[in-house]
């Protein structure tokens, strides 16, 4: 893989190539990303959707919308800290090219603050929810009807690759969606695969997958343009990450790692003296003693170490990927970069205890058991009225079901079955966890005080 083609200005619609050196400062194509999908309903979405505690009502646990944005600061860092010492590597890209180190920033910071704009209400138990309906539930009925790859993406509904389709799919008079770079979209797809075979290999690329069928053919187009290594036979596609989309992930794993165990404490579900022992071990060599006994307050002591601790993370993320560059391009580097870290056997306590403290938790647990139930609700409604619609059998509560649907959802397109089970699948993955406890309430004929 070649930098100067992996750093594409191209946008999806475009006839010609946008070349970096005539594209102006003040507003560059890859800060427009940043732009653009800030102001989308479906990141806005984010603030009421769960990143480690469902439906919770306290003022200092993360939304996916506070993890985004951390998440997008820390990216940024991470691509300027990496672009500096390739564009002194590889001059050229800026001689010749007109690429800047900031570029690097800005695009990873795009594709992080996106990173999560594809998931469920309720966490990751409802990517599960929703492949657990048509896998377990009612879904199956749909099973025969479908190919062996559309059926997968159903059982298996990934976030990644609801997130491509929300940031590319177009409707009438919104061509190619949000419109982003192809840099923002290789950085974005962290695992560039289709959901069959199913982790056909170790590699970190294909522990999940990237895009539904119905995505297949600009998924391609993409990659191709980014100049992406091909790495299936036959009928599978599938292709080597882009360089970016390793400190995209790097950033998610920093973010998650320290502070959804920063909110376990606040929570009161982690006792304060074990952040004093393992956040300490992961930056003994960095803490300043005097500055940090003179902290009064737990929320300062927290912050003063969460701080460190994504410095420390950052800067040894950073020098993992520049001692792989030469493999990363050559698609050869098959590992997270903090799977490689030396602080591992410190971020392996730090998420031991986070699964065991918050992500067990009693009260993660109930609302995930609600989130199921609900997410269950929702998908067999509006897939039974949906179907019964295309196939001119709906009855006056189908009809009656149908006008719920936003209107963007609303649609005459003639759809196969698949088609039709993933548009409510995209619906109900944009529904806010607020607001999918409404819908299933108005469903089941509950007031809602």
């Amino acid at each position: 893989m070649q930098w100067e083609q992996l750093l594409s200005l191209r946008k999806q619609g475009d006839i010609g190539k946008r070349l970096r050196k005539e594209q102006d400062d003040t507003r560059l194509g890859f800060e427009v990303d940043y732009d653009r999908i800030i102001f989308s309903s479906a990141f806005r979405s984010l603030q009421d959707k769960t990143q480690v505690i469902p439906l919770s009502k306290t003022d200092f646990v993360h939304t996916r919308l506070t993890h985004s944005l951390e998440v997008s600061v820390v990216g940024r860092s991470l691509g300027r800290l990496v672009g500096k010492q390739i564009i002194e590597k590889h001059p050229h890209l800026q001689t010749i090219h007109g690429y800047q180190s900031n570029d690097f920033g800005a695009i990873v910071a795009a594709a992080a603050l996106a990173h999560d704009i594809g998931n469920p209400p309720f966490g990751h138990s409802g990517e599960k929810a929703i492949g657990e309906y048509f896998k377990t539930g009612r879904g199956q009925q749909y099973r025969e009807q479908l190919t062996a790859k559309q059926w997968q993406d159903l059982i298996d509904f990934e976030g990644n690759a609801n997130g491509f389709s929300l940031l590319t799919a177009s409707r009438p008079g919104i061509e190619g969606g949000v419109r982003l770079s192809y840099a923002t979209l290789g950085a974005f797809m962290k695992y560039p695969k289709e959901s069959l075979p199913k982790k056909p290999t170790a590699n970190i690329a294909d522990k999940k997958y990237g895009f539904f069928q119905s995505d297949k053919a600009f998924f391609v187009s993409v990659a191709k343009e980014l100049g992406l290594i091909h790495n299936k036979s036959g009928d599978d596609t599938g292709f080597e990450r882009h360089p970016l989309a390793y400190l995209v992930e790097a950033a998610d794993d920093i973010c998650y790692t320290i502070i959804d165990f920063e909110d376990g404490i606040n929570l009161g579900l982690i006792p304060e003296e074990y952040a004093l022992e393992y956040l300490i071990k992961l930056v003994k060599d960095k803490v300043q003693v005097e500055k940090y006994k003179g902290l009064t307050t737990k929320e300062d002591r927290l912050g003063y170490l969460r701080a460190l601790a994504i410095s420390t993370l950052i800067n040894d993320a950073v020098r993992i990927f520049l001692e792989n560059e030469e493999r990363i391009l050559e698609g050869k580097y098959t590992h997270a970069l903090l799977s490689q870290s030396k602080y591992t056997a410190q971020i392996d306590d730090i998420l031991e205890i986070s699964r065991n403290n918050i992500y067990r938790s009693r009260e993660v647990i109930e609302k995930e058991v609600m989130g199921y139930r609900i997410i269950n609700t929702l998908l067999d409604t509006f897939c039974t009225a949906y179907n019964n619609k295309f196939e001119n059998r709906a009855g006056n509560y189908d009809s009656l079901v149908l006008q719920l649907l936003p209107e963007k959802f609303i649609t005459d397109k003639k759809m196969d079955l698949y088609e039709r089970l993933l548009h409510i699948c995209h619906f109900v993955s944009t529904l806010t966890d607020g607001n999918a406890v409404l819908l299933y309430n108005t469903i089941k004929g509950k007031e809602v005080n």
